[in-house]
């Protein structure tokens, strides 16, 4: 298991963070009553699952707060610098070898078990996979953010996301239109607005996904972009540095002066939105002890069930086919980056491991 640190404790990092999203969460939703009726009762389930997390801490395991899984491999959108393309870990067809419905539902269901608070389906496209999201509707006791690119939203998903208040849309947005545009295509931003208003007219909690780069860090940040989304009955804003793919763009990261920018913005934007969730991956990782990937914080499930440190570093030594959530967070590749230092230490952009990978391979014997 992770070595312990005296001066950081990690689970009492991460359940602060967690208690905070749900205080944040109860707060926006107040003038809603379904969507602050099913807050107030995953604030409990939160609660419930905190105490697990720190029964098998104080029993020497390490459980981590969040879980990202990608459902699919398979995308409807050509996006611009996407990471997952760049990885050849999305294709425009579903590899026959993904993780069935039922593996899904036996990982979701794991993970409640464990005491995970949060699980966010990603891809790919994750509403290209219907029957898992339908899957994860029966698990009350974690929050599903959906990150979609919000293109798919059709009438079955609107009366799914009705029925099952733990299913929360996180639609990706660029910026405005021209932004949107230039990166996930021609009309995509009109799509999106759509769904959007539709999600608010029927009183349905969903929030944005934003890239964050050097070229849109001040219009995402800014007062206008904020109102807009506001205006429109986004409840939760998460912003992502950007991590670049290749070398000509490197550019695109923002670096230490842009994030202490960013971070002086965000704390504003939570107090002049209070409407608003605000999240910012990966966050300060100089308050977090470093890099929370590998199971400090968060690890990732691939499509065909292989554990991964995160999504922006794509190698695992171990799969969910054959193996537990637990003996997973106790693979040899996640337990040799969290006691030799790997996790810490000055980086470029949002991802440590992105940038050491050829650390990360080492340890996999490649």
């Amino acid at each position: 298991m992770e070595q312990k640190d005296s001066a950081f404790d990690i689970q009492a990092y991460m359940t602060a963070g967690v208690e905070r999203v749900v205080k944040d969460s109860i707060r926006a939703t107040l003038k809603d009553p379904k969507g602050s009726a099913f807050m107030a009762s995953f604030a409990l389930a939160s609660k419930a699952a905190s105490k697990k997390r720190r029964i098998a801490e104080d029993n020497g395991e390490h459980i981590p707060s969040f879980l990202i899984a990608s459902i699919t491999s398979n995308c409807n959108l050509h996006c611009s610098g996407c990471y997952s393309r760049a990885n050849h870990a999305t294709t425009d067809c579903a590899p026959k070898d993904q993780l069935t419905f039922e593996e899904w539902q036996k990982v979701f269901e794991e993970a409640n078990e464990l005491g995970i608070s949060f699980i966010l389906l990603a891809g790919g496209e994750p509403m290209l996979r219907r029957d898992v999201i339908e899957a994860a509707g029966e698990i009350r006791n974690i929050l599903f953010p959906i990150f979609t690119n919000g293109v798919l939203l059709d009438e079955k998903y609107m009366d799914l996301l009705e029925r099952k208040r733990n299913l929360i849309p996180i639609i990706s947005i660029e910026g405005g239109k021209e932004s949107t545009d230039s990166r996930r295509g021609q009309g995509v931003y009109d799509r999106i607005i759509r769904n959007m208003d539709r999600l608010s007219s029927s009183n349905l909690i969903y929030g944005c996904s934003v890239t964050v780069t050097t070229e849109n860090l001040e219009d995402v940040l800014s007062e206008e972009f904020i109102s807009s989304l506001s205006q429109r009955g986004c409840k939760a804003v998460i912003y992502v540095e950007y991590v670049p793919v290749t070398e000509e763009s490197q550019d695109l990261a923002i670096g230490d002066p842009e994030r202490e920018r960013f971070s002086s913005a965000l704390s504003d934007l939570r107090q002049n939105h209070p409407e608003i969730v605000f999240v910012s991956f990966p966050g300060d990782e100089k308050t977090s002890g470093g890099c929370i990937a590998a199971g400090r914080g968060f690890f990732h499930i691939n499509s065909h069930g292989g554990a991964e440190p995160c999504p922006f570093s794509p190698y695992s030594d171990i799969n969910v086919k054959t193996s537990s959530l637990k003996e997973a967070l106790s693979s040899p590749l996640f337990m040799a980056l969290q006691s030799q230092n790997i996790l810490s230490g000055d980086h470029v952009g949002g991802c440590v491991l992105f940038e050491k990978k050829d650390q990360v391979k080492a340890l996999l014997g490649n």
